[in-house]
């Protein structure tokens, strides 16, 4: 009976005692770690992936200027199209980790260079299409979700659902046709004029005008996501408790949304913001190359006509880098914001 009591007191404390969960400094390794797995399988499909592309480079500047056979052998030799498979994956390797990515086929320039000058043109307008669509998809699922069965509610998630599954280009190619084309409101490509004007504010003035058709496609495909996410997280939310007993102690209920459901329904929401600016920076290929949009898209596309295999290897090794940084940023952020991630 004595060595009872102590037994049952530490199998109390046992139970009584919170779960730690896994410790922060192990969970960022382990995160960290599984995001540099996925780069290094990522650089080498990168390698193998393209090199069974159909299409010869060489032939294919064969056509743009005639070469004899031995000036096609030597171009090979130039570009090391001629040696062993694994001599040019060693190149390819000390390329990709040395940042240089080699030299274009098609632009006889520096892959990195050209990468580094396409880069924010695809930043400025996928950010500003991520802006507009993240803004606009949560106000109006959390306003659908709070007017859940009325006429907004029903348009709303309509509307959405039609955008979700129309294909970029084809809504790309319609706004074109409408906008750029019938009606002349917008320009119909490029990011500039031919002829840009002077000063900083009549160049934005072109730029942003150049921006609204291809903004406007990519927010519509996006925003739906984030609308039907927040609709569905926050009809969860408005059945919980905590609703109940926040109403009862005299809250209007315009606080207990903004104060208590909304930022509980966010949450799931966030992992989908982070993967969505990852994929929609890989995903602006159709947009740009749509709307001549100078980007790392239409490079891409540009590279594919080739093959430039490495101009081609260079951005999808960028792409997919941006992808796992962005999926690696969704588990960090969310781990901060909800603590039973945590505490798992």
């Amino acid at each position: 009976m004595t060595n009872a009591v102590p037994a049952t007191a530490s199998a109390i404390e046992e139970v009584d005692e919170p779960e730690r969960g896994v410790p922060a400094t192990r969970f960022l390794l382990s995160k960290v770690g599984g995001a540099l797995i996925s780069l290094v399988l990522v650089i080498i499909l990168g390698f193998f992936l393209f090199k069974l592309m159909p299409g010869d480079p060489v032939a294919s500047m064969a056509k743009e200027r005639p070469m004899t056979a031995a000036q096609m052998d030597q171009l090979r030799e130039q570009l090391g199209l001629n040696k062993p498979m694994i001599e040019q994956f060693w190149d390819y390797l000390v390329n990709v980790f040395t940042l240089n990515f080699g030299t274009s086929y098609v632009y006889e320039q520096s892959v990195a260079s050209l990468i580094g000058q396409y880069f924010w043109n695809t930043i400025l307008l996928t950010g500003t299409s991520a802006v507009i669509a993240i803004a606009l998809g949560l106000w109006l699922g959390q306003r659908s979700a709070w007017k859940r069965g009325t006429w907004f509610d029903r348009i709303t998630s309509g509307t959405s659902l039609v955008f979700w599954s129309v294909p970029t280009f084809w809504l790309g190619l319609i706004l074109l046709m409408i906008f750029g084309g019938t009606l002349q409101w917008f320009p119909t490509g490029g990011m500039m004029r031919p002829d840009p004007p002077d000063g900083f504010f009549p160049k934005a003035l072109d730029v942003a005008s150049h921006m609204v058709l291809p903004v406007i496609t990519m927010v519509a495909v996006v925003y739906a996501q984030y609308v039907m996410v927040m609709r569905a997280s926050l009809i969860e939310e408005m059945s919980a408790d905590y609703l109940t007993t926040a109403r009862a102690k005299g809250l209007m209920e315009d606080k207990v949304r903004s104060r208590h459901a909304v930022p509980n329904a966010l949450l799931p929401t966030v992992t989908l913001v982070f993967m969505h600016l990852g994929g929609l920076i890989a995903g602006a290929v159709t947009v740009e190359t749509v709307f001549s949009w100078p980007g790392l898209g239409k490079l891409t596309y540009e590279a594919i006509r080739g093959p430039d295999l490495p101009l081609l290897q260079g951005t999808f090794v960028v792409f997919s880098a941006i992808i796992i940084l962005m999926n690696l940023l969704a588990d960090l952020v969310y781990r901060q914001l909800d603590p039973r991630v945590r505490t798992s």
